[in-house]
């Protein structure tokens, strides 16, 4: 160790003949005052703080440091100034102590005892002496390099999975289709580095939360022939991490929309048809839709309203299993009727030869 240019007392505030845990409670005190992530302009005074700090609280450093720095601290209790424990400058007082001594035991050479200041004396010189030693083997002992202990890295940890609900046609659902799902994502502020206080106050960027809501926009493939309810997961696109810990899933529930002309039961796809008066007596070829565009049903003379066909393998293709289509008929009187279209509905009327009703109406 050199002689330093730093009072390190003056720098923590306080005395030479601070004890050790009172040392320890000054030191706390000040880094919560000076430390960088609360006070960030305190940061060369944090340094000095902990420099002076590493030094006084090692015993053999803060010897060292006192002895070259003239804070030796004195063993004799016959001083004749007891209140100042710490002599200003070692050497002057060792040259005045060994002038004193020189002289007193010239006065007494001839005795074969020295008096008992003087064997105090003599025993202090001797610890005075020993201290030095102690110095200078600290010097051939200590390391050139001293490591410093590294701190402990943060605890990773993982960030939350995510839910989300996409809407689909039922076309979309056969087909497959591409969707964009907006995700709102929480991440540490970069204005403050996630501290919440800059300066003492509040991160005006997060509100002193330490974080940021953004909201990212993800594009989805949602897959052919798809199930209502079913759950995609897309790894890694959920909440970020912290510390090197791994992100979150996203977990997006797929939800078919009902559709104006079908009903989902399985995999069959149920619909209801209007027919005409003339369809459903004189029977023919009508058009029904799929979801592979428009198939042929083929209607028998007499078709009853209500009736149900099913047409075969026009349904949902889901698990390697192809569904169909159930149709059900409904005769349905047209909203505009021309004169000529009641004329022949009186002809019908006056042809008829049964009455349908005969059997629902009572005896």
């Amino acid at each position: 160790m050199l002689k330093s240019s730093k009072n390190y007392y003056e720098i923590l505030g306080v005395t030479p003949d601070i004890e050790d845990t009172e040392l320890k409670s000054v030191y706390r005190r000040l880094v919560r005052k000076y430390h960088p992530d609360i006070n960030p302009d305190g940061e060369l005074k944090f340094k000095d703080i902990l420099e002076a700090y590493e030094t006084l609280c090692d015993e053999k450093r803060r010897k060292q440091y006192d002895i070259l720095n003239g804070f030796f601290k004195s063993t004799g209790s016959t001083s004749s100034n007891k209140s100042e424990p710490y002599r200003k400058s070692y050497r002057t007082n060792s040259n005045s102590y060994k002038k004193d001594s020189f002289e007193k035991s010239q006065e007494n050479k001839t005795t074969d005892k020295p008096f008992k200041h003087e064997e105090k004396k003599i025993k202090d010189d001797k610890n005075f002496t020993d201290l030095i030693n102690e110095i200078i083997d600290g010097f051939s002992q200590q390391p050139k390099n001293k490591k410093k202990s590294t701190p402990k890295p943060p605890t990773p940890k993982n960030g939350e999975d995510i839910y989300a609900d996409v809407v689909i046609t039922l076309k979309e659902s056969l087909n497959g289709t591409h969707k964009t799902v907006n995700v709102l994502q929480t991440e540490v502020c970069t204005h403050c580095k996630g501290r919440k206080f800059i300066n003492g106050s509040k991160c005006t960027h997060c509100g002193g939360s330490g974080e940021v809501i953004t909201r990212q926009r993800i594009n989805v493939t949602i897959p052919k022939n798809i199930k209502n309810g079913t759950k995609l997961r897309l790894a890694g696109e959920g909440k970020k991490g912290k510390n090197g810990g791994k992100n979150g899933n996203l977990y997006l529930k797929i939800t078919i929309e009902p559709d104006s002309a079908f009903k989902i039961d399985g995999n069959d796809l149920i619909c209801e048809v209007p027919i005409s008066p003339f369809e459903a007596v004189l029977g023919g070829d009508i058009e029904i839709p799929s979801l592979e565009g428009n198939v042929t049903l083929s209607l028998p003379p007499k078709t009853k309203s209500g009736q149900v066909f099913r047409i075969s393998s026009k349904g949902l293709r889901q698990n390697n299993l192809v569904g169909d289509i159930i149709v059900t008929v409904k005769v349905q009187i047209p909203d505009k009727i021309s004169d000529e279209e009641i004329q022949l509905y009186e002809k019908l009327k006056n042809l008829a030869g049964q009455n349908i009703r005969e059997n629902f109406l009572n005896d």
